[in-house]
């Protein structure tokens, strides 16, 4: 018996110097570990399984050392009292500090991180100004047929707007959605009643990724 990966497996996990607590990474640590011992594998295949291993700890940063403490670790009985769970923002090692305070208590903790994807990819609106001072992905919904267009653009979303009104009212073609609404006779309506801003983001070329994962996602 072996263990199987693909022939496009790589060697990635959480990085050690990742923003994210401990129990994140030490999961697929230990689940790896798990998996090596509880196979019956052939001692040949067992040496090359953790070799495979360390060299995973060693491509993310982590001391190899902990493969050695998972192997000598003794499992412990569990208390069969009524436990409650509480859940806190990983925002680094401050945070597990702070949680320390539920060790010796009915209560525990469990992390999660707050570096998604997307937020990664996009920016907040500031509060201190209207949602339409930002600029970056935003849909316009024709307000007769519910038909939506989804663009981008790197001026405030307002300037925008009012651009495809006026190419509305005057028919020259440049917009798209004022085009649709022309020829099949449909009207504009207010900007607050039509348009909504998706996402904010600087004006890159990550702009055109967000707009074409936003096209694709959100219902037409």
């Amino acid at each position: 018996m072996d263990i199987y990966r693909k022939p496009t497996s790589t060697d990635v996990i959480i990085p050690n110097d990742s923003c994210h607590p401990r129990e994140h990474k030490v999961a697929t640590i230990r689940y790896l570990h798990n998996r090596m011992v509880s196979y019956q594998l052939a001692p040949e295949n067992m040496e090359k399984e953790r070799n495979t291993i360390l060299q995973i700890l060693n491509s993310n940063k982590y001391n190899t050392s902990i493969l050695r403490k998972l192997s000598t670790k003794k499992g412990h009985k569990r208390k069969k009292e009524k436990t409650k769970w509480v859940k806190f923002t990983y925002v680094g090692r401050e945070t597990g500090a702070i949680t320390k305070i539920f060790n010796n208590t009915n209560i525990k903790v469990t992390f999660g991180t707050d570096n998604t994807i997307e937020k990664l990819m996009t920016t907040r609106h500031e509060h201190t100004r209207s949602k339409y001072e930002n600029s970056a992905i935003y849909q316009l919904t024709c307000p007769t047929c519910s038909m939506k267009y989804t663009g981008q653009t790197g001026r405030p979303f307002r300037v925008r707007f009012r651009e495809h009104s006026r190419d509305f009212k005057y028919g020259n073609g440049k917009s798209r959605f004022a085009s649709h609404l022309i020829e099949n006779k449909h009207s504009i309506g207010p900007m607050d009643n039509i348009m909504e801003t998706l996402h904010t983001t600087r004006k890159d070329r990550m702009m055109d990724t967000i707009e074409r994962f936003t096209s694709s996602s959100r219902p037409k």
